[in-house]
């Protein structure tokens, strides 16, 4: 009885644990970052049926959320859920704030939901700010490409969280994604629902293999960065104030290949 008691209270209590690398996290309690997403899709960066009008290039809002590896988000080569699904195809984010509201409540996965606002070009910039918790080191989000069938880029889990401390600052490149859910080739398609829906999916310049694809640049060897994003951490100060955040230039990802 008494090893049986012992067994039981050991594994009450590893079940009460974070699943994953994130339990690993032996950070101070809290963190605040500057999230700072950076539009790079340019005429002369993607030449290739650049929308122009009716709409022009821009970005969708940005919605993410901060979380353990108990919740997903999105998953390259998985299937994307109702809620990612609405927002690559329309931007509406509806459903996905329901799926990550949920699995906050029965998993107590998710920290918080950050959103920033949307960017009305190709190139631009839009912030805001996160917190993350050594139980949710976690961070996801997903940024609607304007126009496009169901296609998006985005983060799926970064780990701001090394050991004992957090990351000063983060920056990482994005590429397109296609959500799986439509089966336009191009940024004007009209909707054509994938049936059986596809996996989600990383866009290349050579995949999909297709003269009618938007991305299809065959000269090149690797698709440039068509967004970036930027995480900072703030530091505070003395008094318990924030230190001001410098905006950060947009690097240049210009094609140097000459494209048609």
């Amino acid at each position: 009885k008494v090893i049986w008691t012992v067994l039981v209270t050991i594994l009450g209590y590893a079940s009460s644990l974070p699943v994953g690398d994130d339990s690993l996290c032996t950070a101070e309690q809290l963190a605040k970052y500057k999230i700072i997403f950076t539009g790079k899709w340019s005429q002369i960066a993607f030449p290739k049926q650049y929308p122009l009008y009716r709409p022009p290039a821009q970005w969708s809002s940005l919605l993410g959320v901060t979380h353990s590896s108990d919740y997903s988000m999105w998953k390259k080569n998985e299937y994307a859920s109702n809620g990612v699904r609405d927002f690559a195809e329309k931007g509406e984010a509806w459903v996905l704030m329901k799926e990550i509201e949920e699995a906050g409540e029965k998993i107590q996965s998710v920290h918080g939901i950050f959103s920033a606002p949307a960017i009305s070009s190709g190139t631009g910039q839009t912030s805001t700010e996160l917190e993350v918790h050594p139980r949710h080191p976690l961070v996801s989000f997903v940024v609607r490409i304007v126009p496009s069938p169901d296609w998006f880029v985005g983060i799926d889990s970064l780990n701001l969280c090394e050991g004992d401390r957090w990351m000063e600052e983060v920056s990482v490149d994005l590429f397109p994604y296609d959500a799986g859910t439509d089966s336009g080739f191009t940024f004007s398609s009209p909707n054509f629902a994938t049936i059986p829906q596809d996996t989600v999916t990383e866009i290349t310049c050579s995949s999909p293999s297709h003269p009618a694809n938007s991305f299809y640049y065959p000269k090149l060897k690797i698709l440039p960065p068509i967004a970036q994003v930027t995480m900072v951490k703030i530091k505070k100060t003395q008094l318990g104030l924030s230190a001001p955040f410098i905006n950060l230039p947009a690097k240049s990802n210009e094609i140097i290949d000459s494209v048609s």
